[in-house]
C-alpha cells in the first residue's frame, strides 16, 4: 500500500505562511514517489499579513485571513485540520519552511528561544518520535523540531550555517546544530529525523533547494514503514471441503 505522509502547512507564502517553492517541491516529490499525500494545518488567524513585493508585514488586522483557508492555496482544497490529524493516520510527517513556521506554527517570530510551538504541531512531532515514524523537516521549520523534541531527545538537525540567530536559538533549546549545503540533508538516524536548509541560505537557487528537498523526501520514505495491507477474506466455494 502507499505510504501516508502529514504534510504541515502554515498558510500560503514564504513571508507570512508556507514558502511556496519548499512546499510544492515536497507535494510534487511524493507524488512522484507514489505516496498518499494529506495536507494539513491549524484551523485559526493567520498571526501576519505580509506584502511579499515590499517585504513589509504588519501584524493582520480585522478582516484576518485564515491559515486554513490560505493552505487551501496550495492544497488545491485537500487539506485538512490540523487538530484531526493523528500519527495513526500517517506513516511520515513532513514540514516545510516559511516565515509562517515562526508565526502561524510557533510564536518564534516574537518569543525566540522561549518560544511555544503549537500544541497540535508539537502533539504531533512527539507521537512521530514515540511511534518511529521519520519526520522531514525544512526551510525555518527545524526550529519547531528543535523546540519540542530537542529537550527530550537531543535531535540533530541544520538550519543552514551554525551561525545565524535561529541555529544559536536552536542549540539552547537542546538540539544539536549542524552545518549543511543547500542540496544536501542532515539525518539523525536515532529520532528518525531528516532537515534540509532550503532558503536559510539567501542565495539559494530553486534547483539547488529542490536537490535538497527531493533527497529529504527519498529518506523520509525509505525510513517509513509499508502499511501492512488489509486482510483479505477467505472465499468460500460452494461445496469445497475446508483445509485440515
Amino acid at each position: 500500500m502507499a505510504k501516508r505522509v502529514g504534510v504541515i502547512l502554515s498558510g500560503c507564502g514564504h513571508r507570512d505562511g508556507s514558502d511556496i517553492g519548499e512546499a510544492l517541491i515536497t507535494l510534487l516529490a511524493l507524488d512522484r514517489a507514489g505516496a498518499e499525500i494529506i495536507c494539513a494545518a491549524p484551523d485559526q488567524a493567520q498571526a501576519v499579513l505580509a506584502n511579499h513585493l515590499s517585504g513589509e508585514g504588519a501584524r493582520a488586522k480585522p478582516p484576518k485571513r485564515n491559515v486554513l483557508v490560505e493552505t487551501a492555496r496550495l492544497a488545491r482544497g485537500a487539506v485538512r485540520s490540523l487538530a484531526a490529524l493523528g500519527d495513526r493516520d500517517i506513516d511520515a510527517l513532513i514540514i516545510p519552511g516559511g516565515e509562517g513556521a515562526w508565526q502561524n506554527l510557533s510564536s518564534y517570530a516574537d518569543k525566540g528561544e522561549l518560544c511555544e510551538v503549537h500544541p497540535d504541531v508539537a502533539r504531533l512531532l512527539r507521537a512521530m518520535l514515540a511511534a518511529h515514524k521519520p519526520i522531514g523537516v525544512s526551510g525555518l521549520a527545524p526550529i519547531l523540531a528543535a523546540r519540542v523534541l530537542g529537550p527530550v531527545a537531543g535531535v540533530r538537525i541544520t538550519l543552514g550555517s551554525k551561525h545565524t540567530t535561529a541555529a544559536k536559538h536552536a542549540a539552547v533549546m537542546g538540539a544539536d546544530l549542524r552545518p549543511c549545503p543547500v542540496d544536501d540533508v542532515v539525518i539523525d538516524q536515532k529520532a528518525r529525523l531528516i532537515s534540509t536548509p532550503a532558503y536559510m541560505y539567501d542565495d539559494a537557487s530553486l534547483r539547488q533547494v529542490a536537490l535538497g528537498i527531493e533527497k529529504l523526501v527519498r529518506t523520509v520514505l525509505a525510513m517509513a514503514q509499508d502499511r501492512a495491507p488489509r486482510p483479505v477474506p477467505p472465499t468460500t466455494v460452494p461445496g469445497a471441503r475446508p483445509v485440515p
